[in-house]
C-alpha cells in the first residue's frame, strides 16, 4: 500500500476500524456540474498543479467520513502514481481534536490560514464557530463541497442548501426537514448534486462512493474504476447516472 502523508495522528484507545458490508447504492441529481479545469489524459489538472483536497474536521468527527473519502483520493494512480491529489486537513485551530473511536489528529491548518481548496470534504463532526463564514466563503472558490452523512447540516447551518435537494444519513431525515425547511430532502440516495459546486452523501460508505463520483467527475470512469478496484471497493453506487 502506498504511505499516507499530511495526516499526523496518535492513538488513544484506538483498537481497530471495520469496513464491512460494502451495499451498492442510488446516485442522485439536481444540476448539470460545471467541467475542472484538467488534462484527463494525462491524469493532471491543467494547469500542472495538484488539486488540494480539504478535509473538515472539529471535535467528535466520525472517523469513516473523512478516512473513507481521503483514501478515495489518496489511491487515483495506484502504487505506480502519478496522485494528483494533495489532501490536508483543517479545522478552527491547529489544538488536536478527537474523532470516533478514540483517535487524535492534529490539524494542518486553521480556517484562518489555509490555501484555497479545489474540494472541500465535510463529515459528520460537532462543528466550530468560524466554520459556517469559511464554508460560505470557500463555496465561492472551491469546484465541489462534499458532505458525508450529517456533514449536510453544517451546509445546512451556513444557508448553502437552502432552495436545494440535499441526502444526509437515513436515520436523520426528520431532524434535518425541521432544521433546514428550505432545502429539499431526498431520501433514499446514496448521493445528491444540489448544484454545480455542492454534493451531499448519505451515511458512512456514501461518502466513498461520493468521492469516487468525484474522482470520476474530474478525470474520467476508467480512473474511478481502477481506484476502486485498487481499494478492492465493490459498492456500484457511484457509478449512477446523475
Amino acid at each position: 500500500m502506498k504511505p499516507h502523508s499530511g495526516l499526523i495522528v496518535t492513538f488513544a484507545a484506538f483498537a481497530g476500524l471495520i469496513v464491512a458490508a460494502l451495499a451498492p447504492g442510488l446516485g442522485g441529481s439536481a444540476a448539470k456540474a460545471s467541467q475542472p479545469n484538467v488534462d484527463a489524459a494525462k491524469g493532471t489538472p491543467a494547469d500542472g498543479q495538484k488539486i488540494r483536497v480539504a478535509f473538515v474536521l472539529t471535535e467528535g468527527a466520525t472517523m469513516i467520513d473523512f478516512a473513507g473519502p481521503w483514501e478515495v483520493f489518496h489511491d487515483v494512480g495506484g502504487e505506480q502514481g502519478p496522485n494528483p491529489f494533495e489532501l490536508f486537513t483543517v479545522s478552527e485551530s491547529r489544538s488536536p481534536i478527537h474523532t470516533s473511536g478514540g483517535m487524535t489528529v492534529t490539524p494542518d491548518y486553521t480556517f484562518d490560514d489555509a490555501p484555497v481548496p479545489k474540494v472541500v470534504v465535510i463529515g459528520a463532526q460537532r462543528g466550530a464557530p468560524k466554520l459556517a463564514d469559511w464554508l460560505r466563503r470557500v463555496d465561492k472558490e472551491s469546484e465541489v463541497i462534499m458532505s458525508v452523512c450529517v456533514g449536510s447540516f453544517q451546509l445546512g447551518r451556513a444557508g448553502l442548501l437552502d432552495g436545494k435537494q440535499a441526502t444526509t444519513h437515513h436515520e436523520f431525515y426528520d431532524q434535518f426537514q425541521k432544521l433546514f425547511p428550505k432545502a429539499t430532502l431526498v431520501k433514499g440516495r446514496r448521493f445528491v448534486q444540489s448544484d454545480d459546486v455542492i454534493y451531499t452523501a448519505g451515511g458512512l460508505t456514501s461518502g466513498i462512493d461520493l468521492a469516487l463520483h468525484i474522482v470520476e467527475r474530474y478525470y474520467g470512469r476508467d480512473v474511478a474504476q481502477k481506484t476502486a478496484e485498487y481499494m478492492e471497493y465493490q459498492s456500484k453506487g457511484w457509478m449512477e447516472s446523475q
